[in-house]
C-alpha cells in the first residue's frame, strides 16, 4: 500500500524526460525547412562578412536535429533517455519547434531580400512580404506560444526554446527568458543577452554543428605523420567585442616557424583548405570572435586537431559530463599575446600528452556529431541528459511560482548574481 502511494507522489522517472512537441503553425516550423531546403541552400548568397548563408544555418542547425529526433516514430528512435508525449499533463517539459536561425537569415537579413522576390509565395505563405516584416513574425510566434494554457501555468520555466544563433529572437527574448534556452555560448558581455536572460542554471550550451568531415580512427592513423605544422587558424582575422584578442595574436604569431594562420570563411572552399589545415596541424588555435565561441573549435575535435583555446568567457557544452581539459589546452589572453610565450607553451606540450589528447579526441569526436537517427551519446543524447540534471530545479521552480503569494519575502535567484565578465584592454 505504501509502495502504491509512493508511486503516485513522485509522478516522474528521473531517468526518461517526457516531451511535449508543440504543433505549431507550419509558416514556423515545415514552411521555413522547405523554404531552405528547396531554396537557399542552393544559392551562394552571402553575409557581409563574405560567409554563405546556408553554411551560417547548418552551423546552428540544433533546432532542426532535436526536434527532427524527437517527432520520428518511435520505432526508429535510439534514444531511450527522452520520450514524447501526446498528453500535455504527462509532460515534464514542453519544446517550442520554431526554426529561429532559419527566421532570422531567411526573412530579416537584407541581403536575402532578391532571393525573396524570386521565391515568393511558398503554399499560400508569402516570404518576400515578411521578410520587410519580421519582427511581426516573432510577435506572431511569440503570441501563439504564450498563449499556451501550459505557458501560462509555469511563465514558461519549464519550456525549451532553441536560440542558437546569437541574434535569432532577439527583439522578443525579453518576454521568454525564463524558458531554457538552447545557446552556443553564454556571453556576459551585454553585447548578445541581456543581464538576467542567461545563465548556466537555467540554460543549455549546444555544439555547433562541424563544417568538416569527421576524421575517423583510419584517417587519424593515415594522417598522424602527416602533422607537420604545430599550429593552424583559419578564419576572420578581424573581429569585434572579445574577438579584437584575434589581430593581436595575427601579430604575435604571424610568420613564425611552424605556424599557419589563414584568413578564410565557410564556404565551399573554406571548408576544404579548413580541413586540409587542421588534418595536417597538431594544434588549432580558437580564439574568442564576435561571441566566445565558433564552430571552429568542432571543427578541430572532429579533425584531430588539439584545440588551443583563447576565450576568457567561454562556456562549454556538456561540460557536467565531458572534461575538455583531456582535449584541449586554455590559455588566458593575456598570457597568449606576451611575445613569444604561446609557442613555448606549446613547443613544451610532451609527445606522450600530444598523443594522449589526440586519443582522447577521437573518443570524444561521437558527441559533436548530430545525426538522424540521434545516436546514443551523440549530441542531442548528451543535450537531454543535462536537460535531466535540470529537471527537479525546474519543477521545484515551477509549483513554487504556483503556490507563492504576492506578499511573499523575493528570494535570491541565479538573476541577482554577477556575472563572469573579463575583458583584454
Amino acid at each position: 500500500m505504501w509502495k502504491k502511494d509512493m508511486d503516485g507522489l513522485f509522478d516522474y522517472n528521473p531517468s526518461v524526460v517526457r516531451v511535449y512537441v508543440y504543433e505549431m503553425p507550419a509558416k514556423f516550423t515545415y514552411d521555413l525547412l522547405r523554404l531552405f531546403q528547396n531554396t537557399y541552400k542552393d544559392t551562394s548568397n552571402l553575409t557581409s562578412n563574405g560567409s554563405p548563408v546556408h553554411r551560417l544555418i547548418e552551423q546552428h542547425s540544433i533546432d532542426y536535429w532535436l526536434w527532427a529526433d524527437l517527432i520520428a516514430p518511435e520505432t526508429e528512435r535510439m534514444l531511450k533517455n527522452v520520450r514524447r508525449v501526446d498528453r500535455q499533463e504527462e509532460a515534464d517539459l514542453f519544446y517550442i519547434p520554431f526554426f529561429t536561425t532559419i527566421s532570422f537569415f531567411l526573412l530579416e537579413k537584407q541581403e536575402c531580400k532578391a532571393l525573396y522576390r524570386v521565391w515568393a509565395h511558398f503554399q499560400g505563405f508569402c516570404y518576400w512580404e515578411l521578410s520587410t516584416q519580421y519582427v511581426l513574425h516573432l510577435k506572431e510566434a511569440l503570441k501563439w506560444v504564450t498563449d499556451q494554457p501550459a505557458w501560462k501555468r509555469s511563465e514558461g520555466r519549464d519550456h525549451i526554446l532553441p536560440v542558437h544563433h546569437p541574434w535569432s529572437f532577439k527583439s522578443v527574448r525579453r518576454f521568454m527568458k525564463k524558458a531554457i534556452w538552447l545557446l552556443p555560448d553564454m556571453d556576459s558581455t551585454g553585447n548578445w543577452y541581456k543581464p538576467g536572460e542567461v545563465w548556466l542554471e537555467k540554460d543549455l550550451i549546444l555544439p555547433y554543428v562541424a563544417n568538416v568531415e569527421v576524421c575517423n580512427a583510419i584517417c587519424l592513423s593515415t594522417t598522424e605523420s602527416k602533422r607537420d605544422t604545430l599550429l593552424f587558424f583559419r578564419g576572420r582575422l578581424k573581429r569585434n567585442a572579445g574577438g579584437k584578442i584575434r589581430s593581436k595574436l595575427v601579430a604575435e604569431l604571424n610568420g613564425a616557424e611552424g605556424v599557419v594562420i589563414e584568413e578564410g570563411t565557410s564556404g565551399e572552399g573554406g571548408k576544404e583548405a579548413a580541413q586540409k589545415g587542421m588534418r595536417r596541424s597538431i594544434f588549432c588555435l580558437n580564439p574568442a570572435g564576435d561571441t566566445p565561441s565558433s564552430a571552429r573549435l568542432f571543427d578541430a575535435i572532429v579533425s584531430g586537431c588539439i584545440p588551443v583555446i583563447v576565450s576568457d568567457e567561454l562556456e562549454l557544452p556538456f561540460e557536467g559530463i565531458l572534461d575538455y581539459r583531456k582535449i584541449a589546452l586554455f590559455v588566458s589572453s593575456s598570457d597568449a599575446i606576451q611575445p613569444g610565450w604561446l609557442l613555448t607553451f606549446l613547443k613544451s606540450v610532451s609527445r606522450g600528452n600530444i598523443k594522449k589528447m589526440r586519443a582522447n579526441l577521437a573518443k570524444y569526436s561521437r558527441h559533436f556529431l548530430y545525426s538522424s537517427p540521434a545516436q546514443p551519446l551523440g549530441p542531442e543524447d548528451l543535450a537531454w541528459r543535462m536537460i535531466a540534471g535540470k529537471l527537479s530545479s525546474i519543477k521545484m521552480h515551477v509549483r513554487r511560482s504556483l503556490r507563492v503569494v504576492r506578499e511573499s519575502r523575493s528570494l535570491c535567484t541565479c538573476e541577482c548574481k554577477r556575472a563572469n565578465i573579463t575583458s583584454l584592454s
